[in-house]
């Protein structure tokens, strides 16, 4: 911070007026003064330095030392601050670094203390020596003490001891009362009240069972705790803890972290935190401490709860969102969109200035204070807050406050509970609303309110629902086909009702239950897929970003660092390739529906999707093998069929087959395991689904084959023993994932291979050959037409773009070229093939076809078939092309 020169005396006169507690300091202590270097902050490494030059030969000296160094850090601190010195992150760091070399120093020398009168306190299952940790919890856990904070603590140790104990005889102790013991003499050292003062105060009423439990816990015993009695309000408090002394550290947050932080979107924590919100309100006004900028309206904790509530609901998800310090939190939900940046700037601007506001009150007196003055100290607080006058000060103060206060009501506002009076779940109540058929609309909710499901619930989950099917019903109204809507958001609740965090979530977001409404509305398909992963009903949230055209290098970017906070935890890394997966499906579904993309753009992003994922799960799967003889593998993923062409629907399988270029004796095993493993990543069920199911069987021999071949044995075998329809298959293949020197061979093969003369009346009899034994596999007797299999279908044009390949590109290389049947049809036309305007009907069919295909599929039908006549035009296009080809 760049600020004009000031004399050390002006400094001082300053401090001293707009502090009594620096005044009467400076008046008790004047040398005090002299020592002090003002120009510097006082860091952690001087803190240490100088309690490293004090003569401490015991523990009353250590505690003399450590209020001494108290004073020596607030009088240099204190000025800094109110001469504009310092700001707000170095107010709170230097209070933040005394508090953690206090605790280290006085937990260290009390350790060394116990152990040369009892011995080390050993762990019955480790054998090995134990620390008590000291956990700071609240302000000081997050790194942002305040000037005259209390400190909460919690004190945990890793294991009890053995039947022995510590010591011998009479003095035998137990882990736990030896660790109690050296906890009660910590906190005298720190709170205890000499002529000197006091360190800190100390607050211990965060530990399990609050006044009432232990002073200090076991690991076992704090984890039996969180499972049985682990409060809301507890998630809270634990989410900032951090561990200031003591080993095994990280242990003990590993055992904290899922006590916290759930590993699904946690929506219920609204309501929680909402209700601890209401308290503090009912005790602020119960008390009339609106003056209270911690804890009034608008204050220094609302700020706080807006930054935790989005941490608790997604922490879990997000490791990036497990920060403690509330200004590094709202900082990451901007980055992550979670709320308006402009919201976020303002917010943390008016936490900057509540918290300067907060330490310049308790600056007066060394008082751990929050509360407005109303007499003549007001000024002193303005002037310290470089304000001409008190005027202008609480207008500033308020327009903070206001802002907030606009902020939290429109995170956290109940939704309005329809009145018990009013039942819009009544057949007369369905009919006004526009429902076609409301009594049987009406007995489906009886029915869901009285079903087995439903009475299993808990009851605040039962509540919940309760809440939200008036509002869908509302919803539902406004749709198109209503009453179809209704039923499928009825089924989404079934399917959910017993993860309340989803209910939650649809209660808090009118705009996300609105926007359910419209998707299962629009499609059977995707009403099925929420209901399967109702995680994705959290990308309903910002509509912004839903709608946003796709970018798979941020996407990419994106999932990388997710799968890197989460490194090594295979089930995690599967887990979230899911997520990631079906977030992704579930943004082009949306836009789908939308009207936003077309048919082909669309098969273009899921391809994309899947080369994504297909990379990623290569990279994870090589990085986990124990056995591998190089860093980086010489291997490919070859996609076909429809990931090939670039065609994917939403539910495609992936046509892989798995290629290696490596002369290294080994490499034929290794990568078999490899592809072992990507399939086993791609296919597993796990709880958050399947990635993908895969077809194996094009590779060379099929089924019998082996799982990987070498380039030089697939260019063989391609070559020398592939069939026709192998070779048809080719005309669609490209690498989608791997190594790049890898897959311009497998290129270059496939050009080859396609480029081959062939001979066009025995290539017209393979392809007519294997066009009827699919045509055999694929019966279909019901009077309606199979856009896919039927003659005049999607087969037969792509049987003869595969056949316009093979019979001419050894004349035309253009022909090669992996761009799909429309473009490839266009292609043949101009080469004179085939006669352009039939080629042009065929495409246009090929798109229709494709079209109704799709439309049929969110629809959740289960055969792509229409009424003959809705086709018939586009068929006969396709089958006069196929008679002018085939004969």
């Amino acid at each position: 911070m760049t600020t004009p020169a000031i004399s050390a005396e002006s400094l001082l006169q300053r401090t001293c007026r707009l502090s009594r507690y620096v005044s009467r300091l400076v008046e008790a202590e004047p040398a005090l003064v002299g020592s002090q270097p003002w120009d510097l902050p006082f860091r952690a490494e001087h803190m240490r330095a100088w309690l490293a030059a004090q003569n401490i030969p015991d523990e009353a000296a250590l505690g003399t030392a450590l209020r001494r160094l108290r004073k020596h850090v607030m009088l240099r601190m204190i000025a800094r601050d109110l001469n504009g010195l310092a700001d707000f992150t170095e107010v709170v760091e230097t209070t933040t670094a005394l508090a953690e070399t206090a605790i280290a120093t006085a937990s260290a020398f009390l350790h060394e203390q116990f152990t040369q009168r009892y011995g080390p306190a050993i762990g019955a299952d480790s054998g090995t020596p134990q620390q008590l940790l000291v956990v700071g919890m609240g302000k000081l856990g997050g790194g942002e003490l305040n000037a005259s904070s209390d400190i909460d603590l919690v004190f945990v140790y890793p294991e009890d001891s053995a039947a022995s104990g510590v010591g011998s005889g009479t003095t035998s102790l137990s882990n736990h009362e030896y660790f109690g013991r050296l906890a009660r003499r910590l906190i005298a050292l720190l709170a205890a009240l000499s002529a000197d003062g006091y360190v800190f105060r100390v607050d211990m009423r965060l530990r399990p069972y609050g006044d009432s439990g232990p002073l200090v816990s076991s690991f076992a015993m704090l984890e039996e705790y969180f499972i049985t009695q682990g409060r809301e309000w507890e998630r809270y408090a634990w989410l900032k803890a951090r561990v200031i002394s003591g080993e095994r550290g990280a242990e003990l947050m590993q055992l904290v972290r899922p006590f916290v932080f759930r590993r699904h979107f946690d929506y219920g924590a609204f309501h929680s935190l909402r209700d601890l919100h209401a308290q503090i309100r009912r005790e602020v006004a119960r008390r009339d401490m609106d003056d209270n900028i911690k804890l009034g309206p608008g204050g220094i904790r609302e700020i706080e709860f807006i930054a935790q509530v989005f941490q608790l609901i997604r922490g879990g998800r997000d490791a990036g969102l497990q920060v403690r310090a509330t200004r590094a939190a709202l900082a990451a939900l901007a980055a992550r969109k979670l709320l308006p940046t402009e919201n976020v700037a303002e917010l943390d601007t008016a936490y900057v200035f509540l918290r300067n506001l907060e330490h310049r009150l308790q600056y007066l007196d060394d008082q751990q204070t929050q509360t407005l003055p109303h007499d003549d100290d007001l000024a002193l607080v303005a002037e310290a807050m470089n304000f001409a006058d008190s005027a202008t000060f609480l207008q500033q103060l308020a327009a903070h406050r206001d802002c907030v206060i606009r902020h939290f009501e429109a995170i956290f506002s109940a939704q309005k509970a329809v009145p018990a009076t009013v039942d819009v779940t009544t057949t007369a109540a369905l009919a006004a609303a526009g429902y076609r058929d409301a009594e049987t609309l009406a007995q489906r909710l009886h029915g869901l309110r009285q079903s087995t499901s439903y009475q299993r619930m808990p009851a605040a989950i039962q509540a919940r629902l309760d809440t939200l099917l008036p509002k869908a019903v509302t919803v539902a109204a406004a749709q198109p086909r209503p009453d179809q809507a209704l039923e499928r958001l009825l089924q989404l609740f079934e399917a959910i009702g017993q993860r309340g965090a989803y209910l939650a979530l649809l209660n808090e977001y009118p705009q996300a239950l609105d926007n359910v409404a419209k998707l299962v509305a629009a499609s059977a398909w995707t009403a099925d897929y929420l209901a399967r992963h109702p995680i994705l009903l959290d990308e309903l949230l910002d509509p912004r970003a839903l709608y946003e055209p796709m970018d798979w290098q941020q996407a990419r970017a994106m999932l990388t660092a997710q799968l890197a906070d989460i490194a090594g935890d295979v089930e995690r890394e599967m887990d979230t390739l899911r997520h990631f997966k079906q977030a992704q499906t579930f943004r082009l579904v949306a836009q789908d529906l939308a009207g936003l993309l077309t048919l082909e753009k669309l098969s273009d992003h899921l391809s994309d999707l899947a080369d994504l994922i297909l990379g990623e799960t290569m990279r994870l799967c090589w990085a986990a093998l124990r056995v591998k003889h190089r860093d980086t593998p010489c291997f490919a993923i070859v996609g076909y069929g429809k990931l090939g062409g670039k065609e994917l629907g939403y539910a495609s399988d992936l046509d892989l087959v798995f290629l290696y270029q490596d002369d290294d004796a080994r490499a034929p095993e290794i990568y078999a395991r490899l592809a072992q493993r990507i399939n086993t990543w791609l296919t597993s069920t796990t709880p958050a689904g399947v990635l993908y199911e895969t077809d194996l069987r094009l590779r060379p021999d099929g089924a019998a084959g082996l799982l990987v071949s070498s380039i030089a044995a697939f260019a063989d075998y391609q070559e020398s023993h592939a069939w026709v329809w192998e070779h048809q298959a080719l005309t669609r293949a490209r690498c989608a994932a791997g190594d790049a020197t890898v897959g311009q061979c497998f290129e270059d093969i496939r050009i080859g291979i396609l480029r081959r003369p062939r001979d066009l009346a025995e290539l017209r009899h393979a392809v007519l050959e294997m066009r009827a034994k699919m045509h055999a596999a694929h019966p279909n007797d019901n009077g309606r037409f199979d856009l896919k299999h039927d003659a005049g279908g999607i087969i037969d044009v792509e049987f003869m773009v595969q056949y316009l390949v093979l019979g001419h590109a050894h004349a035309h290389a253009a022909l090669t070229a992996n761009s799909g049947n429309l473009a490839l049809l266009k292609l043949a036309a101009e080469l004179g093939l085939i006669p352009s305007a039939l080629a042009e009907q065929v495409r246009d069919a090929y798109r229709a076809f494709r079209r109704l295909q799709h439309a049929l599929r969110l629809e959740g039908e289960r055969y792509a078939r229409v009424a003959p006549e809705e086709v018939a035009q586009h068929a006969q296009a396709v089958r006069e092309l196929w008679a002018h080809l085939f004969g």
